[in-house]
């Protein structure tokens, strides 16, 4: 699948993540960038991460919540979870590869060929760390609740120390980080223009239906402000 390029914008910071062996692509460079303002605005604007690492030498890819906390990013899981149980503080870490994904548009070109997909994309590489300060995991699971909803956080009861006790919180600090974006419209070869075949683009976006109440809440339980905001 082809498509068309993307000129770079710096950020009105102009502040950049440094470019490694890792997080320069093979193909379409040109695509990538290393804008901290960009690449934080595509880890934001998802819910959810696909972790990878190795187990007993085999690739593993899984999907899972996270949050981000200035230049750290945070995963929970089980405490039973084997690669959280890899993280911790008798281990070295484990490396891991961290991906978030959004598909903005449907690329139909003339040609199989020139079809193609708009999106954006944040590769993170490095090691993760279990998080055992008590302050730490109380910010990251703030942060992993409000990634989802802005400010569910203050709106419900926080873990006790059962459910503490039960979950595992890694680490993952981005210094190690790229984006990628494709952007624009059909690519097709000149001699394919006047084929008689629809070609253009279908966006997708983003929505949310009108929230539905659990049956036992209680009924003088407004809907709070940051739902009615989505």
């Amino acid at each position: 699948m082809q498509g068309t390029t993307r000129t770079q914008t710096p950020s009105q910071s102009g502040a950049v993540y440094p470019s490694t062996d890792r997080t320069v692509p093979t193909r379409s460079p040109d695509r990538a960038s290393y804008d901290k303002e960009l690449v934080h605005s595509i880890l934001d604007e998802g819910y959810v991460c696909h972790l990878g690492f190795v187990r007993d030498g085999a690739p593993v890819v899984l999907p899972t919540l996270y949050g981000r906390v200035g230049e750290r990013l945070y995963v929970h899981g089980s405490t039973g979870s084997r690669p959280l149980r890899m993280t911790g503080a008798a281990d070295p870490g484990l490396p891991v590869c961290l991906t978030v994904t959004h598909v903005d548009a449907l690329v139909l070109a003339r040609s199989a060929f020139h079809h193609s997909i708009n999106y954006r994309s944040v590769v993170v590489h490095g090691t993760a760390y279990e998080v055992t300060d008590p302050q730490e995991r109380r910010t990251a699971l703030d942060a992993l609740v409000d990634h989802v909803v802005p400010g569910r956080s203050q709106d419900s009861r926080p873990a006790n120390r059962k459910e503490l006790a039960a979950t595992a919180v890694i680490r993952l600090d981005l210094n190690e980080v790229s984006a990628k974006l494709r952007t624009g419209g059909v690519n097709d070869e000149p001699e394919d223009l006047a084929l008689p075949h629809w070609a253009g683009l279908v966006p997708l976006r983003k929505g949310y239906d009108a929230p539905v109440a659990d049956p036992g809440l209680d009924p003088g339980t407004t809907l709070p402000d940051y739902l009615s905001a989505l």
